[in-house]
């Protein structure tokens, strides 16, 4: 499991609902992503937990900022604000359910 990018200078205004978080799983199993979260590591918010998920190796899920994209695996902050600084890069960090810290990916560059 790993973050692939922060996509962190949406195009909506205002709000940037449409920032994202990419993870994959690089691994050669299946990972469900119950108990793991997202979060913002810079600020130390907010943070986003994962339902149960199964996340297949090879592929990807997205976590917006405040969309649901049912292709991507309808994960969002639901926050009416932006996330992810564009001036001052912040950090995206990825906890597995025991809350250890598995991957984290600053920017730019972006997605």
């Amino acid at each position: 499991m790993r973050i692939v990018c922060v996509f962190y200078d949406g195009v909506v205004p205002q709000t940037e609902a449409d920032e994202y978080v990419e993870i994959r799983n690089y691994g050669a199993a299946a990972v469900n992503l119950a108990g793991w979260s997202l979060k913002d590591v810079a600020d130390g918010t907010p943070t986003f937990a994962f339902p149960s998920s199964v996340l297949q190796p090879s592929q990807s899920v997205r976590v917006y900022t405040n969309q649901v994209q049912a292709e991507w695996g309808g994960f969002s902050f639901g926050s009416g604000n932006a996330i992810w600084n564009n001036s001052t890069p912040d950090r995206a960090g990825m906890f597995n359910a025991q809350g250890v810290p598995v991957s984290e990916k600053s920017y730019p560059p972006g997605c």
